[in-house]
């Protein structure tokens, strides 16, 4: 299978640390209270920031981000077992759109961690649904609800990945609710037809 991979929040606990960050600065930098709504799960849209207040947040805690932010639970392992069993891995990530910097970084970081492991790269990427057609990609990994929902609409199976269970998501026959990397493996390779290793 060609499996489609995101970054933030799916390899990376970046996600996570967005949150954290978005926070202090906010209560801390900006010393205000902005927040909109804080079960939004992206960071752009728990605040209501000015583009500079949002240009302030990327350029004082952007980097130290990605450089800090863990691997996920798992990763690591479920998708060298998937490269190991002949599936191809393409990564497929926005991360380099805002600052071309985070791609270097990333790279080393997989380049030291043993994760190099990828058949193919699309960095800086924001309309993953197209790189998904271009690469006849089976089954995408996101986790972004729009982006799994505009992959889907394309009839190509999309895992989201989700930090917490959430009752009010319905799934379908391209769309399938995931909570970890142990599932992930299960998933593809209940759909692989493949016998479990």
């Amino acid at each position: 299978m060609r499996i489609g991979i995101d970054l933030d929040g799916v390899i990376f606990d970046s996600e996570k640390e967005f949150r954290v960050y978005s926070e202090l600065y906010d209560t801390v930098d900006l010393k205000k209270n902005s927040k909109l709504d804080n079960k939004e799960l992206r960071f752009q849209s728990r605040f209501k920031w000015t583009k500079e207040e949002l240009n302030g947040f990327l350029n004082k805690y952007h980097k130290q981000i990605i450089e800090e932010s863990n691997f996920m639970p798992g990763v690591k392992r479920v998708l060298q077992m998937l490269k190991q069993m002949g599936h191809s891995l393409i990564l497929i990530t926005a991360r380099g759109s805002i600052n071309k910097d985070m791609i270097k970084i990333t790279e080393e970081r997989f380049k030291k961690s043993g994760m190099d492991i990828f058949d193919k790269y699309y960095w800086a990427t924001e309309n993953k649904e197209a790189v998904c057609e271009k690469e006849n990609i089976d089954i995408m990994i996101d986790d972004y609800i729009e982006n799994c929902e505009r992959i889907a609409n394309h009839k190509i199976r999309a895992i989201y990945f989700k930090d917490a269970p959430s009752p009010d998501l319905k799934e379908n026959e391209y769309i399938k609710v995931l909570y970890n990397w142990g599932e992930i493996y299960r998933y593809i390779n209940e759909i692989d037809g493949t016998k479990l290793m």
